[in-house]
């Protein structure tokens, strides 16, 4: 692996057909997959677990040290799976002893300027449109889409499916399957658009409607919509889900309905 003018220290782990375009620095404790290709002037550090297939555009730094002043240099990586894009000056920190590693599934696509901070778990055929900011210890279920300019405060979670508008503050868990939007952030309807593209039949899509009416649009607490859901809608894997991330969440979810033209 002597890229001219590139470095590639003698202790990381690269497969074949892989591409290292000059200026890029890759560091010791780092493992790439098969036909992944690095851009000019990458940098790679310690505890990079890049997969297969994957494009890491010019001007990114993949597994820096955590932003966090609780680090004392644990062991830990930051893992990226096969077929997934980062693109322009894209930084994704390493984990810390909370969770030791960072995730990005497989085929995503984290557009330029987004940072993923420590400890954040990102699903799988997540995209992350320009200048989104992940604080640390974030959860990002799959299928997820983050416009441009969203900043997700730390230990949020955000359910499947779920679509995020641009320019939002996410400060509350996110469930799945919704579109999210205004300011403070609230449920605005489902992604029903996003569930017709991978397939969710229209029985479903009512299905997960009539769920979110209940929780968001017929003015019960939390804990009588979920009382009225479990009691009246046919138990499914998707109502299971809504049920336990609403439950399940330390932080709470997002604000309910607030107006608007209804689904």
């Amino acid at each position: 692996m002597n890229q001219p003018l590139a470095y590639v220290h003698p202790g990381a782990k690269i497969a074949k057909n892989v591409v290292i375009e000059p200026f890029t620095t890759i560091h010791n404790n780092v493992e790439i997959g098969e036909g992944t290709w690095i851009g000019s002037n990458v940098t790679i550090m310690e505890g990079a677990r890049i997969g297969k297939n994957c494009n890491i555009f010019p001007g990114a730094v993949i597994s820096a040290p955590p932003q966090d002043l609780k680090y004392q240099g644990e062991d830990t990586t930051a893992e990226i799976g096969d077929n997934t894009t980062i693109r322009e000056c894209v930084t994704i920190n390493r984990g810390t002893s909370d969770r030791m590693k960072t995730i990005i599934g497989k085929n995503c696509l984290i557009m330029a300027y987004s940072h993923v901070a420590h400890d954040c778990f990102v699903g799988n055929y997540c995209i992350f449109s320009n200048n989104t900011n992940l604080a640390g210890h974030i959860t990002v279920g799959d299928y997820v889409v983050l416009a441009g300019m969203v900043a997700v405060h730390q230990f949020s979670t955000i359910g499947n499916h779920a679509f995020v508008t641009g320019g939002s503050l996410v400060r509350k868990d996110v469930p799945p399957y919704v579109k999210a939007a205004r300011e403070p952030l609230s449920y605005v309807g489902i992604n029903s658009v996003g569930l017709r593209r991978r397939g969710f039949s229209p029985e479903k899509i009512t299905e997960i409607q009539n769920i979110y009416r209940i929780l968001y649009q017929k003015n019960y607490n939390v804990s009588q919509a979920l009382e009225i859901i479990e009691a009246e809608m046919e138990a499914t894997p998707e109502r299971d889900e809504i049920i336990m991330s609403v439950r399940n969440s330390p932080r709470g979810v997002m604000k309910g309905y607030t107006g608007g033209n209804k689904e």
